[in-house]
């Protein structure tokens, strides 16, 4: 597939629901650029913003905000100002913005969490997901040490895939590699999706939607369906619903402009 014709008011896709998290803008490892070109080709009724889209941690230590992410900034709002019904979710990195639950600013809804109700009528919570994170809650400076650990992974990743594209290798992820052979990462995972599938059903719902561990996957939990949107550093990922009710998750993968299939990519408590 080659690139699509299409304008930035006209985009090729549209959905019933588009769910985003962790795009990290402010954060030197955010792919902001790619997250701004999948919107110009993808568009929603509805748009969930599910947390850590900011990265409040980053711009603290070191202020970087390209023109990139202002530019998302303003095609979110632009959405919103066109009809789209955003609604924003904040995570642990943008937890500022959780002093202003239940705010509406230029068309977009801050909430806590939210209950999002499918085509079939099955009832989905959407959160995103560190309250579960006994490494965020209960020792902070650990989280922040292990985010310096993540981006300093994702630069080298990022040094090893220039000289792989040099040599038309195919991408190789480092963090996903490591994660892999840490046996406490995989059962950190799987930790994660139980702890969101048991709150889920604590709601009554019929599954969670959520973010946070940069882990991007659609699996049924002890009959609850579990969705992880992924993030926007490393695997560029979103999470959708078609109008059939079916969800989906798309990979925006390289600048090609061209869906692939979902990695296994790296989980990140972050």
């Amino acid at each position: 597939m080659g690139s699509y014709d299409v304008s930035d008011e006209s985009p090729e896709r549209r959905f019933r629901t588009l769910f985003i998290s962790d795009v990290h803008l402010g954060a030197r490892g955010s792919q902001a650029d790619l997250l701004l070109d999948f919107l110009r080709y993808h568009d929603a009724e509805t748009i969930y913003l599910v947390g850590d889209i900011v990265d409040g941690w980053a711009l603290k230590s070191s202020w970087h905000w390209p023109q990139s992410h202002n530019d998302l900034v303003q095609k979110l709002l632009r959405k919103a100002r066109k009809g789209a019904k955003v609604i924003y979710i904040p995570g642990n990195h943008d937890e500022f913005l959780r002093n202003y639950y239940g705010t509406h600013f230029g068309g977009i809804d801050v909430v806590e969490n939210t209950v999002h109700t499918g085509v079939d009528g099955k009832r989905y919570l959407v959160i995103h997901g560190d309250i579960f994170d006994l490494v965020v809650q209960n020792a902070r400076w650990l989280a922040h040490l292990g985010d310096k650990a993540y981006d300093f992974a994702i630069q080298m990743n990022r040094f090893v895939n220039f000289f792989r594209r040099m040599f038309k290798v195919p991408y190789w992820s480092l963090s996903q590699w490591a994660k892999q052979k840490v046996k406490n990462a995989v059962n950190y995972i799987g930790a994660f999706e139980q702890a969101l599938a048991a709150e889920a059903r604590r709601h009554d719902a019929d599954g969670v939607i959520c973010g946070h561990i940069h882990y991007a996957v659609i699996r049924d939990e002890a009959g609850i369906r579990y969705m992880n949107c992924g993030d926007w550093v490393e695997s560029c990922t979103a999470l959708v619903e078609h109008d059939d009710g079916h969800f989906e998750i798309i990979t925006w993968a390289d600048q090609a402009q061209k869906p692939a299939a979902v990695p296994q990519v790296a989980a990140r408590a972050a």
